[in-house]
């Protein structure tokens, strides 16, 4: 029998997943030279000493802070700019591969709150969260790294899970000592350069305004060559122009202050840029992460980096309630949705609630379903000869049953995604069960999680020597 596949085809085009795009390439390019313009003609305010040397230095024009960056070398600097990253384990296997339209999700940091998976209570965030976060991650299959903030939270996370890491630092002093910390980890200061298992994020405070703490980090990263990501956090209507493509515009010309900045200081140093952006409440003032807005500008924004050929950053699985409710629920099956679409390379904030102030680990456990289901959506629909099954439809025939196929029996585990927590029995069977309610299923997980799931534990050699390091640091995270 002829196979379709073995036919002569002129012009045929596949689609390997679901295509998902805000904006086309010349709306891209639009975007771009718009914000060239900005920063050529109105500039940025630069805090930092040592970034403001590098600019002047670097062919940039400066009258007092203001710094104002000719196109030719924010052009260079983009070029530059490696168009992937690799990012290891803790056991040096490389894992991430924020290149192209891979995407890896993984939960947020530096909230100020937690909601208490005992007492179903917010409260006060404390250090012991990190080890949570961290053993929950570890056991998530769809959860790809972890995230903190301080190199305390740095030593608990490497302590409690293999995946990599996220971590953010409040200023160089502290970045030294995470670097410290990996080095004890990895073993040599080389071994963390050539499979680095963190990634430093920075957060610049406003845009276009470069603070001293924001950009000696991104400096400081770029010397070192160490992957770092350069986040933009602003709302439109607030710190951004109102309408979407303004804001674009202000917050990628933001995001090329920090790239020059890196670039500056390390030619060819790993680079991402991205960011929370969405838009403000103005009926209350919140600074919404659940809105539509979010996932728009989100993904316009990656369109917008792929554009550039730059690894992309970007805020997923969040949500504007203060409680896991319905709410919760749609918002950030939305943002998962949203974010995995637009291929955004690294997307952080799995736990986050209430608009970025209290973090979730039922939420994280909850995501983690939710991630699997669009992961199934982003596989798409493969069609060639074996799935069309052109074969089997005539061999089963009208009316016939396809459950005792063989075709069925090696195909259906994996054409099919297969739920943990989300509920698919009948009326009586769920009756018969308890009742239970997803929130209800989704915390008695996290608690089994949490009660019985072992980390891979390091050597007593590598804990002794984070000990010793952490006993030396002055400052409390």
């Amino acid at each position: 029998m002829t196979k379709k596949s073995l036919y002569v085809r002129s012009n045929f085009k596949v689609n390997q997943t679901p295509q998902f795009k805000v904006l086309s390439g010349d709306q891209c390019e639009d975007v771009y030279l718009s914000a060239l313009e900005v920063l050529e003609r109105t500039g940025a305010d630069i805090l930092s000493k040592e970034g403001l040397g590098l600019f002047k230095n670097g062919g940039c024009w400066a009258e007092g802070e203001r710094v104002h960056f000719p196109s030719s070398v924010v052009e260079r600097a983009v070029k530059n700019v490696p168009s992937r990253i690799v990012i290891s384990n803790r056991k040096g296997e490389r894992a991430l591969f924020l290149e192209a339209q891979n995407v890896y999700f993984g939960p947020g940091s530096g909230q100020n709150y937690v909601f208490d998976i005992l007492t179903g209570e917010r409260r006060a965030f404390q250090r012991e969260d990190h080890e949570h976060t961290a053993t929950v991650c570890d056991a998530l299959p769809n959860i790809d790294f972890v995230a903190g903030k301080g190199a305390c939270a740095f030593a608990d996370l490497v302590k409690n899970t293999t995946k990599p890491i996220v971590q953010k630092a409040s200023s160089v002093d502290q970045c030294r000592d995470i670097v410290n910390l990996a080095v004890a980890v990895a073993g040599s200061v080389e071994a963390v350069e050539r499979k680095p298992f963190f990634i430093f994020q920075v957060e610049s405070d406003s845009p276009l305004r470069g603070s001293a703490a924001a950009l000696d980090q991104v400096i400081f990263a770029g010397k070192k060559r160490l992957p770092v990501i350069y986040s933009t956090r602003a709302f439109a209507g607030d710190g951004l122009p109102v309408t979407m493509a303004g804001a674009l515009v202000m917050a990628l010309a933001d995001s090329l202050v920090g790239l020059v900045a890196n670039q500056l200081a390390g030619c060819g140093a790993p680079f991402m840029m991205g960011g929370l952006l969405s838009a403000l409440d103005l009926d209350n003032g919140s600074q919404s992460c659940g809105a539509p807005e979010h996932g728009l500008l989100s993904s316009a924004f990656v369109d917008v980096c792929r554009y550039l050929q730059i690894p992309n950053f970007s805020m997923g699985g969040c949500t504007d309630s203060p409680v896991l409710d319905a709410q919760g629920s749609v918002e950030t099956a939305f943002s998962v949705l949203s974010s995995g679409l637009s291929g955004a390379n690294l997307i952080q904030g799995c736990n986050v609630m209430e608009s970025g102030n209290t973090a979730s680990l039922d939420l994280l456990v909850m995501n983690d379903e939710i991630i699997g289901m669009v992961k199934r959506i982003l596989k798409g629909i493969p069609v060639d000869d074996d799935t069309m099954a052109v074969d089997v439809i005539d061999e089963v025939g009208p009316g016939g049953h396809f459950l005792g196929s063989e075709h069925t029996i090696l195909n259906f585990r994996s054409q099919t995604w297969w739920p943990t927590i989300i509920n698919r029995n009948r009326y009586d069977d769920w009756t018969g069960a308890g009742k239970k309610t997803l929130a209800q299923r989704v915390n008695e997980k996290t608690r089994g999680i949490l009660n019985n799931h072992q980390p891979e534990p390091l050597s007593q050699d590598t804990l002794a020597k984070i000990n010793e390091i952490l006993s030396k640091i002055e400052y409390k995270d």
